[in-house]
C-alpha cells in the first residue's frame, strides 16, 4: 500500500483527489475506496479532508459514508472532468497507433442493428462488449472500445441526444419501429396502434439500459406519467421481458426485440434509433466496420420510410 500522491492547498483540481472522491462516493467507504486505489486508509481520509478544508463544506457524512448536498454537486462536476481527461488521453494516444487487425464495440442492449452480421463478416476480428448507453459512449471517449453503437426514442430523422463528454463524432444506422410491450392476457395487447398518453398512468418497469427510459417517455409524451412500479437494473432485454410477460410492468422497446405482445405507437411520432458514435477520423478495420455498418443499414431505412 502507498501514502497517494503530495497534498497542497492548492491540489483542488488535481485529477487524483477528484478521482478519490468519486471512487469514495461510489463505493460508500473510506476502506473500500483505500483497497481499489492502493492507497492507505488514512491516504483516503486525508485526501478528503483537504477537499473538505479548500470548498468549507463536508463532502461526506461519516456515518453510513454518503456524499452531502455539496458532495453530490461536486460529483456532478467530478465525474465529467474525469472522464474529459481520459477522454484527452485517449485521444492523443491514437495519433500514434497503429491501426489494428480487431475491432472493438461497445454496444448498448438494443443496439444491434440488423447490418451487424454483414459487418463482422467485412473484419478479421470482432469483440462486442455490450454495457449500457452512458458507458458505452464513455469506452468510445476513454479509448477502451473503437466504436460504440448506441440507442435511444427520437423523433424520425432527428439525432439521439447523447452526453457530451468530448468531441465524438456520430452517424445514423438505422430506424425501427417502437412498440409498447404488454403480457398477452393485457387488455390492450390485440390493439393494432396506440397512443402513448394512453398509458400514462399504467404500472411500468423503470430499465434504463434494457428499454426506453421513463424519462424519455415523459418527455416525447408531454406528461409527468409513466411512473415506474418496478426498478430493473441490467442489460439482459430477455430478463426484462420475463418480467413484462408475467404482469410486473410494461416497457417501451424495438418492435422487433419484443416475445411478448407487442403494439405499435402511433401518437407520438417517434422511432427507434441506433447511432454509430467514434473519435476523430476512422481508418483500417474500424472505418471497414462502420462501412459495413452504414451500407446495409440504408437499405433497411428505405424499407422502413416505404412501410410507414
Amino acid at each position: 500500500m502507498i501514502n497517494g500522491p503530495s497534498i497542497s492547498n492548492t491540489d483542488l483540481v488535481d485529477p487524483h483527489l477528484l478521482r478519490t472522491f468519486v471512487t469514495v462516493a461510489r463505493l460508500g467507504s473510506f476502506s473500500a475506496a483505500a483497497h481499489e486505489l492502493g492507497y492507505t486508509q488514512s491516504a483516503v481520509s486525508q485526501q478528503i479532508s483537504v477537499l473538505e478544508g479548500d470548498l468549507g463544506a463536508k463532502l461526506f457524512t461519516r456515518r453510513p459514508v454518503a456524499p452531502t448536498t455539496v458532495g453530490l454537486r461536486l460529483l456532478d462536476h467530478a465525474e465529467p472532468l474525469l472522464l474529459r481527461l481520459e477522454a484527452a488521453r485517449a485521444d492523443l494516444a491514437r495519433l500514434s497507433s497503429v491501426a489494428a487487425d480487431e475491432v472493438t464495440v461497445a454496444m448498448s442492449p438494443l443496439a444491434a442493428p440488423p447490418s451487424l452480421a454483414a459487418a463482422a463478416h467485412a473484419l478479421r476480428g470482432l469483440t462486442v462488449r455490450v454495457v449500457g448507453r452512458e458507458e458505452a459512449i464513455a469506452s468510445v471517449a476513454r479509448g477502451t472500445a473503437d466504436v460504440a453503437l448506441v440507442d435511444g426514442m427520437a423523433a424520425p430523422s432527428d439525432p439521439l441526444h447523447l452526453t457530451d463528454i468530448s468531441p465524438l463524432t456520430t452517424r445514423a444506422v438505422v430506424e425501427q419501429p417502437l412498440a409498447v410491450a404488454l403480457p398477452t392476457d393485457h387488455p390492450l395487447a390485440g390493439r393494432s396502434a396506440l397512443r402513448l398518453t394512453d398509458l400514462a398512468d399504467a404500472r411500468w418497469i423503470d430499465a434504463p439500459d434494457a428499454a426506453i427510459p421513463l424519462a424519455r417517455l415523459r418527455v416525447s409524451a408531454t406528461t409527468d406519467g409513466f411512473r415506474a412500479c418496478l426498478r430493473y437494473e441490467g442489460c439482459d432485454v430477455t430478463g426484462l421481458l420475463a418480467l413484462v410477460a408475467a404482469g410486473l410492468g410494461l416497457a417501451v422497446l424495438p418492435a422487433s426485440a419484443i416475445t411478448t405482445a407487442a403494439v405499435p405507437i402511433s401518437v407520438p411520432r417517434a422511432v427507434h434509433r441506433i447511432e454509430l458514435v467514434h473519435n476523430g477520423t476512422l481508418t483500417g478495420q474500424v472505418a471497414r466496420f462502420a462501412t459495413a455498418v452504414s451500407a446495409t443499414a440504408q437499405a433497411s431505412n428505405s424499407r422502413m420510410r416505404t412501410a410507414r
